[in-house]
């Protein structure tokens, strides 16, 4: 049976809160009964006002040390716990209060607690450079076989450079260059994935590979670059940052200006500013721009809080999050900010 990952526990984080409704939606169920397909954001999403604060909840519970597997068909009761709201797991006809125990299943079969075949299947066909400059040292494509312009999987390259033997490569093109507007600053430079090599030998700096997949057609001048890992990191749990960020969206891959939830956007954030995976932002849409009445002077409207993105990937001057709600459509250059946090500790 297909399982949920969740860690939906007795909600003492709220102990601190002087009424339910600092930390319950007004709208939570009494039950509700897990479906196939849900992910752990969804399902708190149905009880707390800000789902993404669900390990707070259990963190702070000493009771419970773990997250706890609940399966599609079981159902998640609200119920009063001395004057505070707690969750209960009713399996059959009996509720029982969640308990540190872990039901261990195959972990195939746990459901993600957000969407991560999304974030993989994005990261498959892009990553960062974080110094543009360091390209011309790396190795590149000089030529496919029988003088062929392009090349495809199955068929053999040449390319120049040092590449360690046994190590898997990836083959990208020059994607789009990164800048900060207000310094100049060039902040790092995405590649798109256009195939995977496996090196065969190296003969003085041409190096022979050949073509295992391909997305696109291999051109002259392509890079070549030992494959990024795809891993996502296992402790890639939402919550606040430690340190306050204040940025934008840089961009949203694909060539287009607006994103919705469930897309990825490209943050002028990233490690050296204090970013993590799972680290949750909020999202405000950027105020119109208008003309004052009297003077003429351009000014820009205060902003509205329009959604929440969280970090999954992050480079030096940058990284790329996931849209996980979006109240209205979000653009480029909209601003990115600590969420408000009833639990947790950045924010207040």
């Amino acid at each position: 049976m297909l399982a949920v990952s969740v860690a939906l526990g007795t909600a003492s984080a709220w102990a601190q809160a002087p009424s339910w409704d600092r930390g319950l939606r007004d709208e939570a169920p009494e039950r509700y009964t897990v479906a196939r397909g849900d992910t752990l954001w969804d399902i708190a999403g149905r009880f707390l006002r800000h789902p993404w604060q669900w390990p707070d909840v259990w963190r702070v519970n000493p009771q419970i040390e773990d997250p706890h597997l609940i399966y599609p068909g079981d159902t998640i009761v609200l119920y009063d716990c001395d004057g505070r709201p707690c969750l209960g797991l009713e399996r059959g006809q009996n509720v029982v209060r969640l308990s540190p125990e872990v039901r261990r299943i195959p972990p195939r079969e746990a459901i993600a607690p957000i969407p991560l075949e999304t974030i993989r299947h994005f990261l498959r066909d892009h990553r960062v450079v974080d110094d543009p400059e360091s390209l011309e040292e790396l190795a590149y494509v000089v030529a496919g076989d029988d003088r062929r312009i392009v090349s495809g999987a199955g068929d053999r390259l040449y390319a120049r450079g040092e590449l360690a033997s046994g190590a898997r490569y990836g083959v990208y093109r020059r994607g789009e260059r990164y800048v900060d507007e207000a310094t100049g600053e060039v902040l790092g430079l995405e590649l798109e994935s256009i195939g995977e090599v496996r090196r065969e030998r190296q003969e003085a700096d041409i190096v022979v590979l050949e073509v295992t997949a391909a997305s696109r057609e291999i051109r002259d001048d392509d890079i070549v670059l030992p494959l990024e890992s795809r891993e996502l990191e296992r402790e890639l749990l939402p919550r606040p940052p430690d340190s306050e960020i204040d940025g934008r969206i840089l961009a949203v891959p694909g060539g287009v200006r607006f994103a919705g939830r469930l897309q990825v956007v490209t943050l002028d954030r990233g490690r050296r500013d204090g970013l993590a995976p799972g680290h949750v932002l909020a999202v405000e849409q950027r105020g119109e721009q208008v003309a004052d009445p009297r003077t003429g002077e351009a000014l820009r409207l205060p902003g509205s809080e329009a959604g929440l993105a969280m970090v999954f990937r992050v480079y030096d001057k940058l990284s790329y999050a996931l849209i996980m709600r979006a109240t209205r459509s979000l653009e480029v250059g909209d601003r990115v900010h600590n969420p408000a946090s009833l639990v947790g500790r950045a924010g207040r």
